[in-house]
């Protein structure tokens, strides 16, 4: 079956590999590059390891970072077939000096301090994010958390203030709020289920006036009736109950982000205050390989604010229609 060709940043990524592989002595790539690696095939005398197919797999999104990749699966074949196409066309593309290109020289070399970079960060993070910081940020975070109420209630909802004095009259009385709901409510989403709102709620995710009316209302209490969007709304509060906290498993993919996002942060500005960096571009300086303009182009007309700030001119007002006599 003949495939389709690799795509440059493939053929670049094999470029950069193999330039690399050739500084280094023969025997090296004879030797397992992680503990416990195999070797899954050799392209011309290059062993190709499982952990190279791996990372493949991973760079195309096809496995987390982490998940296991079995060598007898279909998918690690159909991963090494590319990987062994990524050797042909590199050794193929150095056989023709493509590698002494100046740009493609360029590109290796933004790759290979990619790479650099990207194992820096992986290892500060790796050091920074641990299990013991994650839990103490988690614990810090519940000390500071107010801790808020959910309730659990039913409505309904009817067209006018005496229609809804009537409904509170005879809940009161002990009719039964499924029944007056189904009978009367004007709510479709809550009528056909009792009025029930469906489950437990905190008062921050209601619209202002639930939250005026119920915020200092207790268990087994008719609130209202209160004009909402609709009509007017009777309310039973059904149950009171402290807020239940974040687990830790449901927190814990925004606790790591949080976490590596400060170990780079503070990475980035160490290294900016120990480095003389200058920005050489002028304002207006034109980008190489920037689109040009037309020079037929219609003028843009102002949207907004210009490079210096200045606000664009201010529309002009049309003189007044003359009054009639």
């Amino acid at each position: 079956m003949i495939k389709a060709a690799a795509p440059m940043t493939v053929l670049l990524a094999a470029l950069m590999a193999l330039s690399l592989a050739a500084c280094s002595p023969k025997t090296v790539n004879d030797r397992p590059p992680e503990t416990g690696d195999v070797a899954v095939a050799r392209v011309d005398g290059e062993t190709v390891w499982a952990s190279d197919v791996k990372r493949e797999a991973v760079a195309q999104g096809l496995i987390g970072e982490g998940e296991p990749l079995d060598i007898q699966s279909d998918l690690f074949r159909q991963v090494l077939d590319e990987v062994v196409d990524r050797e042909l066309l590199a050794a193929e593309a150095i056989k023709r000096g493509l590698d002494k290109d100046p740009v493609v020289q360029r590109r290796l070399a933004a790759a290979r301090k990619r790479v650099l970079g990207d194992t820096l960060v992986a290892g500060v993070v790796e050091k920074g994010v641990t299990e013991d910081n994650i839990q103490t940020l988690y614990r810090e975070q519940q000390k500071l958390s107010a801790t808020s109420e959910e309730y659990k209630a039913r409505q309904i909802v009817v067209a006018t203030q005496p229609a809804a004095e009537d409904v509170k009259k005879l809940l009161a009385a002990g009719a039964s709020f499924d029944a007056l709901a189904m009978e009367r409510s004007t709510d479709s989403a809550t009528r056909f289920s009792g009025g029930d709102f469906g489950g437990y709620f905190t008062l921050d995710v209601m619209s202002p006036p639930y939250q005026a009316a119920l915020k200092d209302a207790k268990k087994g209490e008719l609130v209202g009736p209160f004009a909402v969007e609709g009509g007017w709304a009777v309310v039973r509060v059904e149950d009171k109950r402290p807020e239940e906290p974040i687990s830790i498993e449901a927190a814990r993919p925004q606790i790591v982000r949080f976490l590596t996002y400060g170990q780079v942060r503070d990475l980035l500005e160490k290294l900016r205050g120990g480095a003389k960096i200058e920005t050489l571009l002028g304002k207006g300086q034109a980008v190489p390989g920037a689109p040009s303009e037309p020079a037929n182009a219609p003028p843009t007309p102002p949207a907004g604010p210009d490079l210096d700030g200045a606000a664009p001119p201010a529309p002009q007002k049309s003189a007044p229609a003359p009054e009639k006599k």
